[in-house]
């Protein structure tokens, strides 16, 4: 990985970045998540969502379901409940390890790696091309004898080819011990304007996402026990109470190793 950030393209972490009303982004960030929603409004709602799904998950792995271990890869840019702080609120000795291998992200990291005096937070400069690597690395601090919640969190559609997502999903999963998770979303193909917004998102030089059918979204989960409600809409995954949610194209679910 080179040091170099690049602000003359969108780039993927920032965009999010601005859909979820963060401030570490550029205006060629802004200008491609304008004209993205411009064509697809509801991916700023996919992008919240998908946030609040993601501290929905959490807090049961944590809480209920006694998880002391993260791994979370494609870590993006640190905004508002991050996976260690919602962890370690629960859980102050859970410990975190982060994965990317962007300049921009890893120019951030020293935000993700606070952490309670309890537990651990660390970060590794690594690519999900390569799971034996961050495998390797992540041994340095997590327990590979004790359940780990293996969070790949719309990134999958970064690697264009299906059959190699997959392959690294499988080959991830593989080194966990059983009673570990796979906690996952990543967006889909069922709506015309998100294909056409992403086609031209895609155009402007930035790294491609491929949208999946939920059908393919499914299958990265296959062996494991899919805690209810199974693989649904982010949204509609175990929404809080007092919400009233909307489903969006954004899939997701969380399926334990037996």
């Amino acid at each position: 990985m080179n040091g170099h950030i690049d602000t003359s393209i969108p780039h993927s972490a920032r965009t999010w970045n601005y859909w979820l009303g963060g401030k570490d982004n550029y205006p060629v960030d802004q200008e491609a998540g304008d004209a993205y929603a411009e064509i697809a409004p509801q991916v700023v709602t996919m992008a919240r969502e998908s946030r609040r799904y993601l501290i929905r998950a959490v807090t049961l792995l944590a809480s209920e379901l006694g998880v002391r271990q993260f791994l979370d890869i494609g870590t993006g840019l640190p905004t508002y409940d991050n996976t260690h702080e919602v962890a370690q609120k629960i859980a102050p000795a859970a410990k975190i390890v982060y994965v990317d291998n962007d300049p921009i992200v890893l120019a951030h990291a020293a935000a993700l790696l606070y952490s309670t005096p309890e537990g651990v937070t660390a970060y590794i400069d690594a690519d999900l091309h390569d799971p034996e690597t961050i495998l390797r690395h992540a041994a340095a601090t997590l327990d590979f004898k004790e359940p780990i919640a293996l969070m790949l969190m719309g990134i999958l559609g970064h690697i264009e080819d299906y059959a190699e997502a997959t392959a690294i999903v499988r080959h991830l999963l593989a080194s966990l011990p059983s009673g570990s998770y796979l906690v996952h979303y990543d967006g889909t193909n069922t709506d015309a304007d998100l294909l056409k917004a992403q086609a031209g998102y895609d155009n402007t030089g930035a790294v491609p996402y491929v949208l999946r059918s939920p059908e393919q979204i499914a299958a990265y989960y296959e062996g494991l026990e899919l805690l209810k409600p199974g693989i649904v809409s982010c949204p509609l995954w175990r929404p809080d109470p007092e919400a009233s949610p909307e489903p969006t194209y954004i899939y997701g679910g969380v399926g334990r190793k037996p």
